[in-house]
């Protein structure tokens, strides 16, 4: 689904743990990465599946794949985690506060669930090791969260902002640093910090070649504390071809292991099988 002006009902899901980095922009990448790179042949037989422009070259903006139940492979979710970390909240991590959720990640790997983690730069650079464990799995596919989780727009919940002259090169300092963690293959896909976005926002990374992807159904992880009441939140709102926004912040949101490990159990039960981002996409292209 295309969507030409930013949704208004957008949550910046991390806003209130994120604002407390401070408000000057993200430094400038001294080299960019190339824009949007996609899996090498060897990696993937087919092309990876993304969204055509948009009026007048926009950006394409995803946000849930066909609702039929009947497509090949019966009814499909993606389940996808915002892996975030700001510019600036290094000292913060340096004093004990966990960004990462390595038991989220070995719960998805136990449970045999494929997912999609969007992932800021500055958490590959705080967890580079994990970063390539995760880009190294076929089970995942890592995309692009931005690199400092500073806004797109002026308005995004309070979060420091990105200057327009300076989206771009913030979405490809987030590639750099997935190659300098050694994730081979991060997807062309791209998810705005807080789910901001405007026209001006979709104009600016037209060039770049990405899929912006959104959401459907909002977890609620983020500093929740009652995983029954995520749990009870995420089931009441996934339909065939939705995506589901979790976190792999393990101190902004504590109890997204213990939600997925109820979730993932009852979806199978109710018919649903458990897809990438880039397999909703493929199958909204009518590739499934």
């Amino acid at each position: 689904m295309i969507s030409l002006v930013r949704r208004t009902t957008a949550l910046c899901l991390l806003g209130a743990a994120l604002t407390a980095c401070g408000t000057t922009g993200p430094e400038v990448a001294p080299r960019p990465a190339p824009s949007a790179p996609a899996p090498s042949p060897s990696a993937s037989r087919t092309p990876t599946p993304t969204l055509a422009p948009g009026p007048a070259g926009l950006t394409p903006v995803f946000e849930h794949g066909p609702r039929t139940g009947g497509t090949k492979g019966g009814k499909l979710v993606a389940l996808t985690f915002d892996a975030d970390m700001t510019a600036d909240q290094g000292p913060r991590a340096a004093s004990g506060e966990r960004f990462d959720n390595p038991g989220l990640i070995a719960a998805l790997r136990e449970l045999k669930v494929p997912a999609t983690v969007f992932m800021t730069g500055r958490w590959a650079e705080e967890y580079p090791d994990e970063a390539r464990s995760i880009g190294r799995d076929p089970r995942f596919e890592i995309a692009n969260h931005s690199y400092s989780h500073y806004a797109y727009t002026d308005d995004c919940y309070g979060l420091p902002t990105v200057s327009a002259d300076r989206m771009r090169s913030d979405l490809e300092r987030a590639y750099t640093a997935f190659e300098k963690a050694g994730v081979a293959h991060p997807m062309p896909y791209f998810r705005f910090p807080g789910g901001c976005y405007d026209k001006a926002a979709l104009e600016e990374l037209s060039a770049t070649g990405v899929t912006a992807v959104q959401w459907d159904v909002v977890s609620g992880d983020a500093f929740a504390t009652d995983a029954d009441a995520v749990t009870r939140q995420v089931l009441d709102g996934v339909r065939p071809g939705s995506v589901v926004v979790m976190h792999c912040t393990r101190s902004a949101a504590p109890v997204t292991e213990q939600v997925v490990r109820a979730v993932v159990p009852e979806l199978r039960r109710q018919g649903y099988r458990f897809a990438k981002v880039s397999e909703l996409i493929g199958a909204a292209n009518g590739h499934a």
